[in-house]
């Protein structure tokens, strides 16, 4: 019978920390750890950061821009997730869950209501990306647990019936093991997957 392993994944403006957990009579073992880039390396320069990049340009292409990147962005963040499920996913390894972090849910503005307000622009794009994340789990065909990052730890601390902090000493001791990076992401990100795994 296949191992069970979980996903977990923090987005940032253009890329996610990835964290690939097994769980195996109560200890924790990293399968996998990456960087998943969900730009292209060209496009880098607006795609990062669509709305502000969009900002001052007529409202027809700014409307324009905003959406390539919202396009782009969820098409790389399918591909790039299929290659990671590929080289993760075996006989042996089942991938139960994929965790994703959350933010806190926005108002359902149009382009123009972001662009008009500064604050809303760096909300929409930390919003981009993770759902762009939590739609390629979907494409995926596999199981998504959505988790507000801000409640992270209470999440952690009721799925997995500990403390926070103990459940975050055993995360961080994963580093002995996998060696670096192992920084707040990674463990943000495997925090997340263990909270899959017992989803």
């Amino acid at each position: 019978m296949a191992a069970q392993i979980a996903l977990g994944l923090k987005a940032h403006s253009g890329w996610a920390a990835l964290v690939a957990l097994a769980e195996e009579h109560g200890e924790l073992a990293v399968v996998e750890r990456q960087r998943v880039e969900l730009i292209e390396s060209a496009d880098a320069h607006w795609s990062k950061q669509p709305y502000h990049a969009a900002e001052g340009l007529d409202p027809s292409d700014r409307r324009d821009v905003v959406k390539r990147g919202i396009d782009a962005a969820r098409r790389i963040a399918v591909r790039e997730l299929r290659a990671a499920v590929a080289g993760i996913a075996s006989e042996k390894r089942r991938i139960a869950a994929c965790a994703v972090l959350a933010g806190d849910p926005m108002p359902e503005w149009t382009i123009d209501e972001i662009l008009a307000v500064h604050f809303r622009m760096h909300k929409a794009e930390g919003e981009l990306f993770r759902d762009a994340l939590a739609r390629a789990v979907g494409a995926c065909n596999l199981k998504l647990v959505p988790i507000p990052e801000k409640r992270l730890d209470e999440q952690a601390a009721k799925a997995l019936h500990a403390s926070a902090s103990s459940l975050r000493a055993r995360v961080g001791a994963l580093a002995k093991s996998v060696g670096p990076p192992w920084g707040k992401d990674q463990k943000d990100a495997a925090l997340a997957a263990w909270i899959g795994l017992r989803s």
